[in-house]
């Protein structure tokens, strides 16, 4: 949650979903785009956990130089 308030504040719009419907495979998703990202900033990952989304979505940010722990 504080990630997700975090790219809030620098005027992302961040979708943190679990669906039920998709078994165990890919439960997951995260989306994070426009604000801190810029105009072409767009990310998706359907992982298996929450930890797994949270990872890869902290290596896209890092990726970027953006980081919530700076």
């Amino acid at each position: 949650m504080e990630l997700m308030e975090w790219l809030a504040e620098r005027g992302c719009s961040v979708v943190f979903k679990a669906d039920g419907e998709r078994g165990q495979g890919h439960r997951w998703m995260v989306i994070v785009s426009g604000g801190a990202l810029g105009s072409e900033g767009f990310f998706r990952t359907d992982l298996s956990s929450v930890e797994a989304c949270l990872d890869a979505t902290l290596e896209y940010l890092a990726s970027r130089q953006i980081s919530p722990f700076t």
